[in-house]
């Protein structure tokens, strides 16, 4: 054999057998937060579903016909973007969601084999799909006031919309959250109303405080009153005993301060007149 060709053939076997061995095993590790589904390309069974295993730790596999997928098993948090719902009374609210879950570790066998897809994918399309409808059909059972006034009420039953929908596909729900905004002229009525109330209570604060200041007043003036007709009380009391007290005294002083100082004198006829002095 020409020696050119015999290097070309051992250099292409050589090749062939590093491709080979390349190509026929491969190994790729799973660790704990994860968990591996193992599925071969080429194996449907009889009713069309794939045929999938799950792994983890060192995994070998020939990867011409055998395949390794990965799902996160740790806790994904995601912010949707806002969507509106409609009301019994054709209210147009705007929802806000945040969803956090976890992939259920025993379950991602049969997420992987009926859709087939990450989670970014299923996240954007089964999981808003069922954020939306939960909020539909729970917004549907309330008129705007209603759901105003309930909003904590309205959140917990969209909540136990998803723990239902999303839990049955082996996905746990661990926080769920939304901000609901009401259309602008439902909003303006309550801020009206709002403002309404606040001016309400403060007339009635100032009436009640003008009430108390009056009252206050009036305690002085009935306290004044009563403190000036115990003074007067006592004056005319004072005044009462001096009077009866002088009484004698000031007609004993008149009748000196009219006399002329002249004695009487007696004409010879009855008693003499005299002056008793006491």
């Amino acid at each position: 054999m020409n020696p050119k060709k015999l290097a070309g053939t051992v250099f292409g076997l050589f090749a062939f057998i590093i491709v080979m061995c390349t190509c026929v095993v491969r190994c790729t590790v799973v660790d704990n937060s994860e968990v591996g589904i193992k599925f071969k390309r080429f194996s449907l069974t009889e009713q069309g579903t794939l045929k999938a295993t799950s792994v983890t730790g060192f995994v070998f596999y020939n990867p011409i016909t055998t395949a390794v997928f990965k799902y996160p098993v740790f806790i994904q948090r995601v912010d949707y973007a806002p969507f509106t719902v409609t009301t019994k009374d054709a209210a147009v609210f705007s929802m806000d969601p945040v969803l956090a879950y976890q992939l259920n570790r025993d379950r991602a066998t049969d997420v992987f084999t009926k859709y087939r897809r990450s989670l970014n994918d299923i996240e954007s399309g089964y999981m808003r799909t069922c954020i939306y409808d939960a909020y539909r059909i729970t917004a549907n059972n309330y008129t705007s006031d209603e759901l105003m006034a309930s909003r904590a009420k309205f959140e917990a039953e969209v909540r136990v919309m998803l723990d239902n929908s999303l839990g049955n596909e082996g996905f746990v729900v661990t926080e769920f959250t939304s901000q609901i905004t009401p259309p602008e002229s439902l909003s303006a009525a309550i801020e009206a109303k709002n403002q309404a109330i606040q001016e309400s209570l403060k007339a009635e604060n100032l009436i009640k405080q003008a009430e108390a200041n009056a009252k206050i007043e009036i305690a002085k003036a009935e306290g004044m009153a009563k403190a000036l007709k115990i003074q007067a009380d006592g004056e005319a009391y004072y005044n009462r005993t001096v009077a009866a007290s002088l009484n004698e005294l000031l007609v004993r002083q008149d009748a000196i301060d009219k006399w002329d100082g002249k004695l009487p004198t007696y004409n010879g006829q009855g008693a003499l007149p005299f002056i008793k002095v006491q």
